[in-house]
C-alpha cells in the first residue's frame, strides 16, 4: 500500500525535475532573441533623433543603415572561429555585452564618421549573437526532443514592441538621446544576467562531423539549399515590411489611415503564427510546415494582386505573414544541425536577402511599376518551397 501511494508523487516529481531543465533553459535563451529585438528597436526607434543631431541627408541615413547590415553579413568569418573557439553560450554572452556597450557609445557619438562606426560594429555583434542564439535555441530543441525555436522568434518581435514602447515613453519625459539608451542599456543587462541563470552549455553536435572537420570552406549542397531558403524567406519579410504600405498607399490609393495596416497585419499574422508554430512542426513536421506556409505566401499575395483592393490586399498580407512566420525558425534549425560553419553561412544569407530585398523590389518597380514588384515578392515566397524540397528536414525527436 506505501509503495501504491509514493509511486504517483515519485512519477510527478520526475515529471518535474524533467520539465523544469527545459523552461529554464527556454526561458534563457528567450531572454537573448528578446534582447536582440529590443536593442535594435532601442537604436532604429531613434534615428529621426540621430539623423537631426548629426544633420545627415536621407542619402547618408541610408548608409547608415546598410552599415549595420554589411556588418552582420561580413560576420560570417569571425562567427564561424568564435563559435569553434567558444561556443555558444559564451559568444552569445560576449556579443550581447557588446552590444549593450555599443548603444551607450551611439547616444554620445560625436560625428557621422564616428556613427558609421559604430553601427558597422553592431552588425558584426548582431551577426554573432544571431547564430549563438539559434545554435542555443536548435541544441536545447535537440537536449528535450521538443520543438522550440518558432516562440523563441516570437520574442524577438515582443522585444522590438518593447523598445519602441520604451522610445515612445521616455520621449514624454526628456528628448535625450543618452537618457533613453542608458534605461534601455540598464533593462538589456537585466535581460543578459537572466539569460545566464538557463543557457546551455554544450552545443549540438554536427550530423556529418567528420565531413565538416575536413572541408571547412566547402559547404554542402544541402547548406546552400538552406541558405537560399533563408535568403528568399527573408527576402519577403524585408520586402513586405518596407513595401507594403507604399503598394497600399500608391496603387490602391488606400487612405492614410488605412495604407500602415498592410504592416500590421503581416507582423501581427506573423507573431500570432509563431505562438502557435511549434505545435505544427510538432504535429506535422517541419518540411510540411515551410512547404505549406511558404506556398499560401505566395499564393495568397499572387491572387491578392491580381484581384486588386484594399481588402484583398490585407487577406493577402496576412496569408505573407502567416505563411513564412515559421520558415526562418525551421532552417535555423536545420542547418544547426550541420555544424557552426553551415549555421553562419546560412544566417548570413539571410542577412544578404533581407538587405537585398527591399532593394531589388525597388529596382522591379522603378522599371515596371510595384505590382510587379509585389510579384516578385510572391515569387520569393513561392522560391521557398522549391528550396524546401531540396532540404532533408529531420524531426526533432531524431536530432
Amino acid at each position: 500500500m506505501t509503495h501504491q501511494d509514493t509511486t504517483p508523487q515519485d512519477t510527478t516529481a520526475q515529471g518535474a525535475r524533467v520539465r523544469d531543465p527545459f523552461r529554464r533553459a527556454q526561458l534563457a535563451i528567450a531572454a537573448l532573441f528578446c534582447f536582440l529585438g529590443f536593442q535594435y528597436g532601442t537604436w532604429a526607434s531613434r534615428l529621426p533623433t540621430l539623423k537631426a543631431q548629426l544633420h545627415l541627408s536621407e542619402a547618408e541615413l541610408g548608409l547608415l543603415l546598410m552599415a549595420c547590415g554589411a556588418g552582420a553579413a561580413i560576420s560570417f568569418p569571425l562567427v564561424t572561429v568564435l563559435m569553434r573557439r567558444l561556443g555558444s553560450r559564451h559568444l552569445a554572452s560576449l556579443s550581447a555585452l557588446c552590444l549593450g556597450l555599443l548603444l551607450l557609445a551611439l547616444s554620445v557619438v560625436p560625428n557621422y564618421p564616428v556613427a558609421v562606426v559604430i553601427v558597422g560594429c553592431d552588425g558584426i555583434a548582431v551577426g554573432c549573437l544571431n547564430v549563438a542564439m539559434n545554435a542555443q535555441g536548435a541544441a536545447l530543441e535537440t537536449t528535450y526532443g521538443r520543438t522550440a525555436m518558432a516562440r523563441l522568434h516570437a520574442t524577438f518581435s515582443a522585444g522590438s514592441l518593447g523598445a519602441a514602447l520604451l522610445a515612445s515613453g521616455v520621449n514624454t519625459l526628456t528628448p535625450s538621446l543618452a537618457a533613453h539608451f542608458g534605461v534601455a542599456a540598464a533593462i538589456l543587462l537585466l535581460l543578459v544576467g537572466f539569460a545566464q541563470t538557463g543557457l546551455l552549455t554544450e552545443d549540438q553536435r554536427p550530423a556529418a562531423k567528420s565531413r565538416t572537420r575536413r572541408r571547412l570552406s566547402v559547404p554542402s549542397r544541402m547548406t546552400l539549399w538552406m541558405g537560399c531558403a533563408m535568403a528568399f524567406g527573408t527576402v519577403t519579410e524585408g520586402a513586405m515590411n518596407d513595401w507594403s504600405a507604399l503598394y497600399m498607399k500608391d496603387v490602391l490609393k488606400a487612405a492614410a489611415s488605412v495604407a500602415p495596416l498592410g504592416i500590421a497585419v503581416v507582423s501581427v499574422m506573423m507573431v500570432l503564427a509563431r505562438v502557435f508554430a511549434d505545435s505544427w512542426r510538432t504535429r506535422w513536421g517541419d518540411r510540411r510546415v515551410v512547404l505549406t506556409g511558404s506556398v499560401l505566401a505566395g499564393a495568397g499575395l499572387a491572387l491578392a494582386l491580381l484581384a486588386g483592393g484594399v481588402v484583398p490586399a490585407l487577406i493577402g498580407f496576412a496569408c505573407v505573414g502567416l505563411g513564412v512566420a515559421a520558415v526562418t525558425p525551421c532552417v535555423y534549425v536545420a542547418a544547426a544541425r550541420q555544424g557552426p560553419e553551415a549555421l553562419a553561412l546560412v544566417a548570413a544569407m539571410g542577412t544578404v536577402g533581407l538587405l537585398a530585398g527591399p532593394a531589388m523590389i525597388g529596382f522591379i518597380a522603378n522599371a515596371g511599376g510595384l505590382v510587379w514588384g509585389m510579384g516578385a515578392v510572391a515569387a520569393a515566397a513561392l522560391l521557398v518551397s522549391v528550396c524546401a524540397t531540396r532540404i532533408r528536414w529531420v524531426p526533432v525527436a531524431e536530432n
